[in-house]
């Protein structure tokens, strides 16, 4: 079983910068695809980012693309989100969570999920 913690949630002003952080524990972080999903209040969870496990592909929801950076570090089993010119409507609670899968965008695919950690973006 895996488990994660994200942080680096917090408010900030629209145009600012926030870099999200996921740390798992176990020892078989590296054997798992990761992804960032969000979810807003009323709204169903969707697609952020996801990472493979060797660090060599990525892929990006249509409106987090030029403006977000997945990435992981297998050393420190961490996986990070870097989000720029955050909008209004990133507001959301943000989650991290593993796959078998070599990326994917569904919710569904995903095993082990994270408490989540809340970004708010200030107009």
């Amino acid at each position: 079983q895996v488990q994660l913690v994200e942080s680096g949630g917090g408010l900030v002003q629209a145009g600012g910068s926030l870099r999200l952080s996921c740390a798992a524990s176990g020892r078989t972080f590296n054997y798992y695809a990761m992804g960032w999903f969000r979810q807003a209040p009323g709204k169903e969870r969707e697609f952020v980012a996801a990472i493979n496990r060797s660090s060599g592909s990525t892929a990006y929801a249509d409106d987090m693309k030029g403006r977000s950076t997945i990435s992981r570090d297998n050393a420190k089993n961490t996986v990070y989100l870097q989000m720029n010119s955050l909008k209004p409507e990133d507001t959301a609670v943000y989650y991290c969570a593993t796959t078998r899968y070599s990326l994917s965008y569904s919710v569904g695919e995903y095993d082990y999920w994270g408490q989540g950690t809340q970004v708010t973006v200030s107009s």
